[in-house]
């Protein structure tokens, strides 16, 4: 993971964001942290088992290449929100997902990057389709 050398200018993270396990965005004009599932077993364990997310957080989903990678709920207790996010940072769809279910929820287009946020959160209201994320690892 890289942290963002356009948020170090902007002056809105010290250097120890990355080191602390939480990745600096900008998303939509919004400066956040987030954390990093950048491994198969971090996407695959994700947000499971958490009964707490801040609102100003969120956890992002790195893949090594462009897919359609899909999201389900099993073991998950939040209700949480997904913005599906391609090459060049935009958000190309979201969703609302239910805690506890099985039920899948796919990009429209191949994606790069997926960030989960909670459904209650000023965040999901940024996360629409067209909306630019900064600060995405390469």
């Amino acid at each position: 993971m890289r942290c963002s050398p356009l948020l170090f200018a902007l002056g809105l993270f010290g250097a120890t964001a990355c080191a602390a396990g939480r990745l600096p965005l900008v998303i939509d004009g919004q400066a956040v942290r987030v954390e990093v599932a950048a491994t198969p077993q971090a996407r695959e364990r994700g947000l499971m088992g958490r009964t707490h997310l801040a609102a100003d957080s969120g956890m992002l989903f790195v893949f090594e290449t462009r897919g359609r990678y899909c999201f389900w709920m099993r073991d998950t207790l939040l209700p949480l929100s997904i913005a599906f996010i391609d090459d060049s940072g935009r958000v190309v769809g979201r969703a609302d997902m239910q805690p506890r279910t099985e039920t899948p929820h796919c990009p429209p287009t191949d994606v790069r990057y997926a960030l989960e946020v909670t459904q209650g959160s000023f965040l999901r209201q940024r996360l629409t389709p067209g909306a630019k994320v900064q600060g995405l690892p390469r």
